[in-house]
């Protein structure tokens, strides 16, 4: 078991029994999870779930009523933090800035703002795809050109960690690939990443670990795999038979059910047979049709299934 100390060490963000409060209203209550260096970290949940608050504790916005928390290191609270500050980039939900400055203007102001090179901006500028744009107002931009320049700012200094309020909101399928892509750049070089988004589809797989949020508690955290055999839920095995084959499929499948405690729901359409079962039996289904399937697929449960699982358990406990 890794000690406190070793922990901290390794972790861009620990928190440990964080609560806090508006007046009467509690937003967490006894919030504890680590975010490793070097990963990117989702977290998700409702609306009111606990996310912006959380988000305003890690950005040193908001000071916890009660427990630790500690960002690169550094205790939130402390006067020290603020040079810690410099090390961390944010695009907020809505990004909003002067519409009678042109991009450039507008990045040369946050770049004064963080103490960092103005020369940096156009290279910036032109990793989100802005450069043709750059001396335009920006009461002249799309939706989706504005996020971008609220990327370039988080990015400006090369943070060490970065937090992204539903970042793609408002860019197009090419966009979300650009965008993700220039991400996964900035983890090269080490950076740490939180992203909090509704459009589960878009991150599930891009993700290291997730935290899920139900009424300002942690609902649950793993990686995705973690979460699916924690809530166990089916899955569908679909493979490719022959009709002439499938009697001896079929035949495979009922001997699998008869030593399941679960049930197997099997169908048929022209050479698609498709298997809906538990976890605990999918190496057993894909053995008995391995032998005669030409292709075999085998589709989890996605992120937006595991997250309203973890929300009913955690909604019928509580």
């Amino acid at each position: 078991m890794k000690s406190r100390h070793a922990e901290t060490a390794v972790s861009a963000i620990s928190l440990r029994g964080v609560s806090h409060h508006f007046g009467d209203f509690t937003a967490l209550q006894d919030v504890s999870f680590d975010i490793g260096r070097g990963e990117m970290f989702g977290l998700i949940g409702h609306n009111g779930a606990g996310k912006s608050t959380l988000f305003k504790l890690m950005l040193g916005l908001l000071t916890p009523a009660a427990g630790s928390l500690k960002v690169l290191g550094q205790d939130t609270g402390a006067a020290a933090f603020r040079q810690t500050r410099r090390q961390i980039g944010y695009l907020p939900e809505n990004f909003v800035t002067y519409d009678n400055l042109s991009g450039t203007e507008v990045l040369q102001l946050f770049a004064d703002l963080k103490q960092v090179p103005r020369s940096a901006c156009a290279d910036l500028l032109d990793l989100v795809g802005l450069t043709a744009a750059a001396g335009r107002h920006v009461q002249t931009y799309s939706k989706g050109m504005r996020q971008r320049l609220g990327l370039a700012q988080a990015l400006l200094g090369e943070p060490q960690l970065i937090f992204l309020d539903e970042p793609t909101n408002g860019l197009d399928p090419q966009g979300i690939a650009d965008f993700y892509a220039i991400l996964d750049s900035v983890r090269a070089r080490g950076a740490t990443i939180v992203i909090t988004s509704h459009i589960l589809a878009e991150i599930q797989e891009r993700v290291d670990h997730l935290l899920i949020m139900h009424g300002g508690r942690v609902a649950a955290q793993g990686t995705l795999a973690q979460l699916r055999q924690g809530m166990a839920l089916p899955l569908t095995v679909v493979a490719t038979v022959t009709p002439l084959q499938q009697p001896q499929a079929l035949a495979a499948l009922a001997a699998v059910q008869a030593g399941s405690h679960e049930t197997l729901n099997v169908s048929t359409q022209a050479e698609r047979l498709s298997v809906h079962c538990a976890p605990a039996d999918k190496m057993a289904v894909l053995s008995a049709l391995l032998p005669m399937a030409s292709d075999v697929a085998v589709h989890e449960s996605t992120l937006e299934q595991v997250f309203l699982g973890y929300g009913a358990a955690y909604a019928h406990v509580h």
